[in-house]
Parts: structure tokens; C-alpha cells; sequence
């Protein structure tokens, strides 16, 4: 399901948000967020593969990075800037761990060949709208608040929380995050998930 490179993005932004969450603190608390941040990431990426699957696509997985500054088309930087690596420690240590930012992956999607040899003949292009694309993007949030309902009533608020935290910060409308690819592809859908981030962010506030 994953491949290589894959799986070493996913432990690169295990690392770096373990680190934004706990600088700072305790190393309790660094293996702590180690562990749970990287069961949210998992379930997060994993959902939005078996539903790229079954809308006969791939995804691929990899690190939020910012190009274009400007809007004028030579606006923009020679190679990419990695920002879901740099943007949560950056923000960390400005703060002195206090406020942390949590969207650091994106996804890239295209049609898988049988999908094409379905619709429009083997060698033609079918095309991923972007409805489907924010269903991907919808079907990680939704698994992130759904376990974050499990792992409190599992008596694992701090689980909780960052699946709570990662949904919400995802969900901005911004750049190639989830929320964007959502907000464009339903904006009922983006409404109603917005709505859930929402009121779990006032609860998470609560969680200890």
C-alpha cells in the first residue's frame, strides 16, 4: 500500500511533529506524541488510499511544499520549499512549544490504467475530478475525528487531542491541504466536516 519513499515521508513527519509538540517538555511526552502521532498519520493516510482504491485511482503520499509566492506566474522559487517540514518546528520554537502546527502531508492522485481501459479505452486519459479528489481528502479527516471519539472514550485523550489538532489543521482551504482539495470538490461536504472540526476542537480543549 505504501512504498518506500512513502513510508520514509511518514516517518520524516512523525519525527518533526513529535518534535513541535513536545519541545521543549518532557521526553515522556516525545515518545508519547512519537507513537500516537504516528498512528494518525497511518490512519489518515491509510483511509485516503482504500478510498482512492475503490474510486479506481492512486494516491501518493508526500511533504506539503510551497513554489509560488506571488500570482504572477514568475513569482515563485526555483526548487520547493518543503513547509510541512519547516512551518511546525519554526512555529514551535517561536512560541517555545506552544502552539504547533500539525498539516505537513499532501497527496497526488492519478487514474489507475483499468480505470482508463473502463471508461475510455486502454491508452485514453479518464479523468479524477475533483469531487472525487476532495472525497480522498474527506475520507482522512472524517477516520482522524472518528478515532479521536474512539481514543477518548479509550481513555487515550492525547490521542484524542492530536487527531482533533491534525483534522483541524488540515482542514484549512489553504495551498494543496485536504481543506482545499475539499472546499473544491463539495463545498457541503467541506461545511459539514468543518462544522465536526469544530466542536471537537472546543471539546479538545477540555481533554487532558
Amino acid at each position: 500500500m505504501l512504498n518506500k519513499k512513502e513510508a520514509g515521508i511518514i516517518l520524516l513527519i512523525t519525527l518533526v511533529l513529535a518534535l513541535s509538540v513536545s519541545f521543549l517538555k518532557s521526553l515522556n511526552l516525545f515518545l508519547e506524541s512519537l507513537a500516537s502521532i504516528f498512528l494518525v498519520l497511518v490512519l489518515n493516510v491509510g483511509s485516503k488510499k482504500v478510498t482512492a482504491y475503490y474510486l479506481e485511482s492512486e494516491i501518493e503520499i508526500r511533504p506539503w511544499q510551497i513554489q509560488r509566492f506571488g500570482f504572477k506566474p514568475k513569482q515563485e522559487l526555483k526548487n520547493p520549499f518543503p513547509m510541512g517540514v519547516f512551518l511546525p518546528l519554526i512555529l514551535s520554537a517561536i512560541t517555545f512549544g506552544n502552539f504547533y502546527w500539525m498539516a505537513s502531508l499532501i497527496f497526488e492522485i492519478k487514474p489507475k490504467i483499468s480505470r482508463a481501459a473502463k471508461h475510455h479505452g486502454l491508452y485514453s486519459y479518464s479523468e479524477i475530478t475533483e469531487r472525487h479528489i476532495g472525497l480522498i481528502a474527506a475520507a482522512g479527516i472524517f477516520v482522524n475525528l472518528l478515532f479521536a471519539v474512539v481514543g477518548y472514550f479509550a481513555g487515550f485523550p492525547f490521542f484524542a487531542k492530536l487527531n482533533i489538532y491534525f483534522a483541524f489543521f488540515n482542514m484549512l482551504p489553504i495551498s494543496d491541504l485536504d481543506g482545499n482539495k475539499i472546499f473544491f470538490g463539495n463545498l457541503v461536504l467541506w461545511s459539514f466536516l468543518a462544522t465536526l472540526v469544530l466542536i471537537g476542537l472546543g471539546y479538545a480543549f477540555f481533554l487532558t
